[in-house]
C-alpha cells in the first residue's frame, strides 16, 4: 500500500466488507462481478491493487458452510433417514449458494481489515 495522504473518517471493515463497498470511504463498489475486484474505488480513487485477501476467505467459508451444512445432513438423517438423493438434492445446492455468498463477505471483510491496519505481504530487512 502506498501512503494514504486523504482523510476519511473510518468505516467498519465489518460492514463495509459485507456491502461490498471501498474500505477507505465506505462509498464505491469493491467488486467487479462475483468476486472480481475492480481496479480502483469510482468514489475516492483508492487503488486496490494492495488488496491480495488469499485464501483466508475459503479456509473460513470451508469451515463455517461446512459445519452448518453437516449439522444440517445428520439432523436430516437421524430424524427422516431419507434416501441418498434428497441429500443431494437440498444439500448440493445450498452448499453452492451458501458458499457463494459468504466467500464474496468473507472477502470484503477481509480486505477491508487489511486496509485499516495496514497490512502488507512479510519483508526481510537487509
Amino acid at each position: 500500500m502506498n501512503e494514504d495522504s486523504a482523510h476519511f473518517p473510518p468505516v467498519d471493515p465489518v460492514k463495509t466488507g459485507i456491502k461490498g463497498c471501498c474500505p477507505r470511504c465506505g462509498e464505491g463498489k469493491l467488486f467487479d462481478g462475483l468476486l472480481g475486484l475492480k481496479p480502483r474505488c469510482a468514489a475516492c480513487g483508492l487503488d486496490y491493487s494492495f488488496a491480495d485477501s488469499g485464501d483466508g476467505p475459503a479456509v473460513f467459508v470451508i469451515l463455517i458452510v461446512g459445519f452448518i451444512i453437516i449439522g444440517m445432513v445428520l439432523w436430516l438423517q437421524v430424524n427422516y433417514g431419507p434416501p441418498i438423493w434428497v441429500h443431494v438434492l437440498i444439500f448440493g445446492p445450498l452448499t453452492i449458494i451458501l458458499s457463494l455468498l459468504t466467500l464474496r463477505w468473507f472477502k470484503g471483510i477481509l480486505i477491508a481489515m487489511q486496509y485499516r491496519h495496514n497490512a502488507r505481504e512479510g519483508r526481510l530487512s537487509d
